[in-house]
Order: structure tokens, then sequence, then C-alpha cells
């Protein structure tokens, strides 16, 4: 069965593959060998890999800033990659899929990538939604829910994270009741991506007892009845906070050690202000790190300040004198000692 659909996939931009190319051997094999991506590949993942990276280079690159700048959902040019057989990539052939292998899969994802990583990250959480279907869905749910998802003529979504539980599923909270021949779904989901935009969304929630074991997958269509989106939520962490403002105070307390230490001409003033401008920089980008961890997803979005913070903390790990020179006036000072 992989023969087949191999051949079919790599044929549909069989013409295309003179743009982007993998890059080609040389003498320096030694050197080639490991970073050459398709080192490794058979004949026919070479081939998807020249049309992935031939698509990423044409269709996704020239548009990567423009989208991420406009918050553009780029409906037009997935469902272009979907024509190509990457709507439904290890998906059964019987529904429309390109019944590829994960590693098949990842080579794929990993040449799109180069043209816009986030497009690319939905177009593999689209995959994984398709594939669930497939693979755990009844016959009719695959026959009706595949074929124009495989076409990205419908877009799906997976929505594990809540604002309590994050994204562990073990912990979720919303719930789904059977009633009659259907069910109740009620609870919310943090950061989905596609969310408002899909059509389909695979809602992992509670239809049992406590623990892994109670977790069901319910497909959730788009214009169902109660759904709705709403503003972002965000969820904190009360012992990672707890560490994140002993790290921030502890960081003040140093550089203002150290400015009465220049104020006052010490000896020892050169060496603080070091340590002060190390540890604060280096302290203060990692807690804007985890709180941009903590917001989830949307601490990525640029309407969320906390992604600004940690690009405009990052800088000052650089800036008057790197964080490698102030080691070096730190070790200075002490072997001087």
């Amino acid at each position: 069965m992989l023969w087949g659909p191999c051949w079919r996939v790599g044929a549909r931009l069989r013409g295309l593959c003179g743009g982007l190319q993998a890059p080609a051997e040389s003498g320096r094999r030694g050197v080639v060998s490991c970073i050459d991506p398709s080192t490794g590949l058979n004949e026919e993942q070479k081939e998807f890999q020249k049309v992935a990276f031939n698509f990423a280079a044409r269709e996704m690159a020239p548009n990567m800033a423009e989208w991420d700048q406009k918050e553009l959902f780029p409906v037009d040019v997935m469902r272009k990659a979907a024509q190509l057989g990457f709507g439904g990539i290890y998906v059964r052939t019987d529904v429309g899929g390109s019944g590829l292998s994960r590693l098949d899969t990842s080579v794929i994802f990993e040449a799109l990538a180069t043209g816009c990583t986030s497009t690319t990250a939905y177009i593999s959480i689209h995959n994984m939604c398709a594939w669930m279907i497939d693979a755990f869905g009844s016959e009719e749910q695959r026959h009706r829910l595949c074929p124009p998802l495989c076409t990205m003529e419908k877009f799906a979504s997976y929505c594990l994270t809540e604002p309590g539980s994050g994204s562990d599923a073990a912990s979720l909270l919303t719930s789904a009741k059977r009633r009659g021949d259907h069910y109740v779904l009620s609870g919310s989901k943090a950061f989905i991506s596609g969310g408002g935009e899909a059509d389909i969304y695979v809602v992992m929630c509670r239809t049992g007892g406590p623990g892994p074991k109670g977790i069901s997958c319910i497909v959730v269509e788009k214009g169902t009845p109660g759904l709705s989106f709403g503003k972002k939520e965000r969820k904190y962490l009360q012992f990672k906070l707890a560490d994140m403002v002993a790290r921030l105070v502890a960081s003040r307390l140093m550089i203002r050690n150290a400015a009465v230490a220049l104020q006052e001409e010490r000896e020892d003033a050169v060496a603080l202000c070091s340590m002060a401008k190390l540890f604060a920089t280096d302290e203060c980008f990692a807690i804007c790190n985890q709180a941009l961890q903590m917001h989830g997803g949307y601490g990525y979005l640029k309407d969320c300040a906390v992604q600004q913070y940690m690009r405009d903390s990052r800088v000052h790990q650089i800036l008057e004198g790197s964080n490698e020179v102030m080691r070096i006036l730190i070790s200075r000072s002490l072997l001087q000692e």
C-alpha cells in the first residue's frame, strides 16, 4: 500500500522540483553528509523532500513576514499544499490520505518549515487531527470527515490545553455528559491553533472518572450550538511565580548594591557591577521566558505583552558588554585577589 501513494504524492509536483533543492553532494563528503537533509533517505523520500522544499520556497517563504504581521491564516496556500498530498500525509488512502509513514511526514514537515515555521506547525496539527479521526473514528466519521480534511477544504484544530491544567491530559476538567443520542460538552480550552478558523475541533474531554483513563476525544463541528471563542485566559503556576519573584528581587538587590559601590567608588565596583549585569539580565530573561511559557500559545502572540518583554530583555544579555565579557571581568577580579 505504501508504494502507490508514495509515488502519487511525489508525482504531483515532479515538474516543479527545479526550485530550492537539497544540498548537492560534494567532495567534502564527511562534512556534507552531516548537514545534508537528504542523508539517509531513500529515493522516494528525497522526491517528497524536494517537492516540499520547492513549495516552501515558492509559496511560503515570500509571504511569511506578511502572514505574521497581519496575523493571516493562509487558507489558499495551505490548500495548495493539500493538493500535493500534505493535508493528510499519514491518513489512509481510502479516505483521501497519502498513506505515508511518520518518517516520510517528518521529512516533509522539516522541508516545509524552511518556508514558514508557524504555518507548518498548524499543518502538522491539522494532519494529526485528520489521523486521529482516521485511526479512531467510526467508518461513517472517517468517510465523511477525512476527505475534506485531506484536501483542506475543511480545517481541523486540536483542543487539549485548559486554563487550569495546561496540557496535562490527565487533569482535564472539560467534560462530556451523554444525553440520549448525543453528548453535552462543558468547559473551556486555552490556546487553540486555528481556533475560530477551523471547521472541525478534536476535543479532549472527560467522559469517565479521574485520571487519564477517563479521557475521551469528541469531534465538534463548526457551528455546533454553544461553541464560542472568547478572550484569552491567563494561567499561573504558584510555585513558578514564587521562584520568579524571588529571582526578580535578588536581581534588584544586586543592582542596587552595585550602584552603591559605584557611587562610592569602591575597589570592588567593577566586579559587583559585572555580577549585577550578568545575574540580572540572565535572570530577568529567564523570568520573561517562563512567563511566556505560562501563558502557553497566547504568550507568543503579538497582542500579549510578555513576548515583547522576552525579546527586549534578551538583548540586554548582549548590549553594554555581553555577559561573556562580564564573566571575564568577574573572573579577572577573583584571580587578581
